[in-house]
């Protein structure tokens, strides 16, 4: 029986062991030595907190085909950074301007502004290191695969893309069609290259990846709609950060459009599709499954 509180919980710790153990002085140098300031931001905005859920989404597509957990660690760490660079650039003044990110101050906070967008560089740019390094996987072929896939959703068609079009829809406004493009992109893409980084690990034939892809988008637009509900009725002490933001910011979100128990009810179908995605995998998938759930039962 899949034990999903063991598994993000264990995955949580390996991450954050992988993370602390990748990010010092040491073993960022070369060709010359790292600052030390640098590396404490990077460290700042990565350590001591986050639901790890992108590296768990690696592990249990990859759990699939039989991947063991240690092996699929790189590239769930490599997704964590991507995810941690991300965070410290939206905290920005530039961006949405946080105070608090996970109950601590954000990077920029704690550090300043330059520091915090180098910080997010120097985190984006290793992700890819991790990716090429043999320890991740011994197939070069297999690496850059892992490499494309992470550079696709976390670009300019995907993640950074999504956040431009989010901060063009504060200005514009969105169609319902439209937001769902945002939420696909800005937060979605990455969540999805997790899933079929996982895949792509295991040697996923292309139906079988099809499958996860579909799974994947299905689960990314549950994440972010389950997010924007939370944005409405979780308190910034639950979440560790503002909430509230997206009615201020005048941001178009489904759930501004259909209200809360609206917007539950699709959240509930979106589920419902990411699970039925996974049917022909059988048990090997309960960990995406109960993934699925727990991104609509999240209470932060």
């Amino acid at each position: 029986m899949y034990d999903f509180a063991a598994d993000s919980a264990d995955c949580a710790r390996s991450v954050e062991a992988g993370l602390s153990e990748r990010l010092t002085v040491g073993g960022l140098s070369g060709p010359g030595p790292s600052a030390e300031r640098l590396v404490a931001a990077m460290r700042h905005g990565s350590l001591e907190g986050g639901k790890r859920l992108r590296p768990l989404l690696v592990r249990q597509a990859a759990a699939i085909f039989s991947v063991p957990k240690q092996a699929s660690l790189p590239a769930g760490l490599a997704v964590e950074m991507v995810h941690c660079y991300s965070l410290i650039h939206d905290d920005l003044p530039a961006m949405d301007d946080d105070d608090l990110r996970r109950g601590r101050p954000t990077v920029h906070k704690a550090f300043d502004d330059a520091t915090a967008i180098l910080a997010g560089d120097a985190l984006l740019t290793q992700a890819f290191a991790v990716l090429s390094d043999p320890t991740c996987h011994p197939d070069p072929e297999v690496r850059v695969r892992l490499v494309a896939e992470l550079a696709a959703g976390s670009g300019a068609g995907g993640m950074v893309g999504g956040q431009m079009r989010d901060i063009e829809g504060e200005k514009g406004g969105f169609t319902e069609d439209e937001i769902v493009t945002v939420h696909d992109m800005k937060t979605g893409a990455l969540i999805r290259a997790s899933v079929r980084m996982g895949a792509i690990l295991g040697g996923a034939d292309l139906r079988a990846l099809s499958a996860l892809t579909y799974y994947a988008e299905a689960a990314g637009r549950a994440f972010q709609l389950a997010d924007d509900i939370l944005d409405v009725t979780a308190s910034p002490e639950t979440m560790g950060k503002a909430t509230g933001k997206d009615e201020v910011a005048g941001k178009q979100t489904i759930v501004a459009r259909l209200g809360v128990d609206g917007a539950r009810k699709m959240l509930d179908g979106i589920v419902n599709e990411a699970i039925s995605a996974l049917r022909t995998f059988g048990p090997k998938a309960d960990g995406l499954r109960a993934t699925a759930r727990y991104f609509a039962a999240r209470e932060k």
